[in-house]
Formats: C-alpha cells, sequence, structure tokens
C-alpha cells in the first residue's frame, strides 16, 4: 500500500507551501520537541525539518518506491554554519538529540539526512553515526556539492544515510547527476539563471506572491534535490 508522506516544519510560511504541492500529504507544525511516541509510532515517509520539502522531491527524482519505508532530516546548520555563531552543540538549535528520540521510537527501516560540512570538524557526524549504530543502524555519508549537478556553485553539503536492514558495505561513489528542475518549476531552469529570476518563476502559495522575506529564507534554506537524488540513487544502487 502506497504510503502517506508527513512532513514535520515547524515554520509557517514553509509549512503552507508543503500543503499546496502536497495537499494529500499530513504537515505538523510543532516542534520536534513536542512530538511523543504516539505522533510517531507507524510514519512510513515521514521528513523533519522538511522545509519546503526537498527530500520529499529527492525520493520522486531517485525513484524511490512509494511503499519503501523511508525517513529524512537536515537538522538546523545554523549551529555549524560559518555564517552562524558556531556554538556547535550548545546552541539551542543543535535538536540532533530529538531527531535520534524520535528514530529510536519509530524505528524507520531507512533515514537520510544532510548538514553543512563544517559540522565534520564539530564532532557532529561522529556523534550521528555513533548514536545511530548504537541503535543498530549502519551509516555511510558523502560530501557532495551542488556543482556535481552542474550549478554554478559549490554548496557542498555531508549527505548522510542510515539503515537498519544491511550490513555494513563498501562505500560507492554516487554517479553525476543530471541538471533538472529547481523546488517546483514545471520546467527546466538553466542553471546560469540569476537566482532573483529563478526566484521569481517559483509558485509558492498562490500567484503571484511577493518574493518576501520568508520565501527567499525558505528556498535557501532547502536541500537541493538533484544532489540528494544523486545521493539517494547511489544507495539503491549499492543494494
Amino acid at each position: 500500500m502506497e504510503a502517506v508522506t508527513w512532513f514535520n516544519e515547524y515554520e509557517p510560511f514553509p509549512a503552507q507551501w508543503l500543503r499546496n504541492l502536497w495537499p494529500d500529504a499530513t504537515v505538523d507544525e510543532r516542534s520536534i520537541c513536542d512530538l511523543r511516541a504516539d505522533d510517531v509510532r507507524g510514519l512510513d515517509r515521514a521528513h523533519f525539518f522538511a522545509g519546503i520539502g526537498g527530500w520529499e522531491y529527492a525520493l520522486e527524482l531517485a525513484g524511490w518506491p512509494r511503499d519503501r519505508e523511508v525517513w529524512t532530516g537536515s537538522c538546523p546548520c545554523q549551529p555549524f554554519s560559518v555564517a552562524g555563531k558556531s556554538k556547535g552543540t550548545a546552541d539551542e538549535r543543535h535538536l540532533w538529540p530529538e531527531l535520534l528520540r524520535l528514530i529510536a521510537i519509530g524505528r524507520p527501516a531507512t533515514v537520510f539526512g544532510e548538514q553543512v560540512v563544517g559540522a565534520v570538524g564539530a564532532g557532529w557526524l561522529d556523534d550521528v553515526f555513533d548514536s545511530l549504530e548504537a541503535e543498530g543502524y549502519s551509516c555511510g555519508a558523502a560530501v557532495l556539492g551542488a556543482h556535481s549537478v552542474n550549478a554554478p556553485h559549490r554548496r557542498q553539503r555531508i549527505y548522510w544515510v542510515a539503515d537498519s536492514k544491511r550490513v555494513q558495505q563498501p562505500r560507492k561513489e554516487p554517479r553525476r547527476g543530471a541538471p533538472g528542475r529547481v523546488g517546483r518549476i514545471e520546467q527546466p531552469v538553466p542553471w546560469d539563471e540569476s537566482w532573483e529570476s529563478a526566484l521569481s518563476r517559483l509558485r509558492v502559495v498562490d500567484d503571484g506572491v511577493p518574493r518576501s522575506v520568508p520565501a527567499t529564507d525558505a528556498v535557501r534554506n532547502s536541500i537541493v534535490p538533484q544532489v540528494a537524488a544523486t545521493f539517494v540513487r547511489a544507495f539503491m544502487e549499492a543494494e
């Protein structure tokens, strides 16, 4: 049976974006800290810190089966970003422990996530893998950039996966992906198009939405779905 998509997104603007793009999905606007066991047990296709749905779109691009269990979670990057205050685990926005808490309850078969590269030096990825392996997951990761799908910028990020049904396998280098759509733009977008032009073409809440700060922030905080899809496809091929 096809899994029902479930999003958890705290910010109102991207939450409304999700409702418009996936009207049949459930969108939960509570803080991840307020979610309890009964909220997450039985979720088959769940996205935490969902933003504007980048991971759901990436799964679609990669051909992840609709009936295959998967969770995703791109924890807030501000504690580890060079653009933030670099407080690391002391930052109140360090929410990996909350996501881990829910993973330990829901026991999803596979989990995908993403984080800024600076988190590696701060020990974030080591902590994530140590805690997931303690829960019985095998883990793998790769640093990939937007330039790997021919975008004109690097935007390097850690993409990671935790899987409960496989023994650890040698890592396979993800193949280079082809350029494609950005967000939910309905036609191919040339990567040399200006940011302002590409943003103006996004259909967010309704026709004629002004280019507001929430709209801009929602897009800037999103993963690049084409890059995430490359990582997901590599995982599927490795199986």
